[in-house]
């Protein structure tokens, strides 16, 4: 049976890429920068700032802490996607709580954000430590966080399952040395094959996991 319970947060637990993917549309379409679906995707999953450091062409002379403070600007937009949660998450939360299994949240979001999502989930509480975008060098698909969260929980990686929902956050989990299960809410079954399990959404995911599953 694995020890310990890893989540994401956006995707995993809450379905917020949309809203994501919207702003950072919003964020290239204010600096004339032609995209399309393929641009957009390579932040999903990742810290944003890692991502413009990679685009820094399409942004010159800009700051990346300016950018990054651009989108946030975006929040309010009236034309934002709702944010809601996966179907299943909190409750899968609370049965690895309820276990005695610690629970880890690595995401690549902020920690202010990544503190009131979890609020307003309801799982919060339930969370033995969260690692976000400001606790790494390098994020997803780096294994950093993973790890970072397997040290603080005090549990060999091995014994770790994390639960992702983007391809640079499987790729990540299976480098720390950890098995995955990819939630299909953003990408595809077959675009999530790397992980060990792959389901729709967290509905019915039981806990203890074993590795047979």
């Amino acid at each position: 049976m694995y020890a310990a319970a890893l989540f994401d947060l956006d995707g995993t637990l809450i379905n917020t890429e949309p809203r994501s993917l919207a702003m950072w549309s919003m964020l290239l379409r204010s600096h004339g920068v032609v995209h399309d679906e393929v641009v957009l995707r390579r932040f999903m999953g990742r810290r944003g700032r890692d991502v413009l450091a990679e685009q820094a062409h399409l942004f010159p002379g800009k700051q990346i802490d300016d950018l990054i403070a651009e989108v946030f600007s975006f929040d309010d937009h009236p034309d934002l996607p709702d944010i809601v949660p996966v179907p299943g998450a909190a409750d899968l939360v609370r049965r690895v709580a309820e276990h005695g299994s610690p629970v880890a949240v690595v995401t690549s979001a902020g920690r202010d954000w990544a503190e009131a999502r979890l609020a307003e989930v309801g799982v919060r509480a339930l969370v033995d430590t969260l690692v976000s975008a400001q606790d790494v060098v390098v994020g997803k698909p780096d294994p950093e966080g993973f790890l970072l969260a397997a040290a603080r929980l005090s549990v060999d990686p091995a014994h770790c399952v994390a639960f992702e929902d983007s391809i640079a956050g499987i790729t990540a989990a299976k480098a720390a040395g950890m098995s995955c299960v990819g939630i299909a809410t953003t990408h595809t079954d077959a675009e999530l094959a790397a992980a060990d399990l792959v389901v729709a959404d967290l509905t019915g995911v039981g806990w203890p996991l074993s590795p047979r599953q």
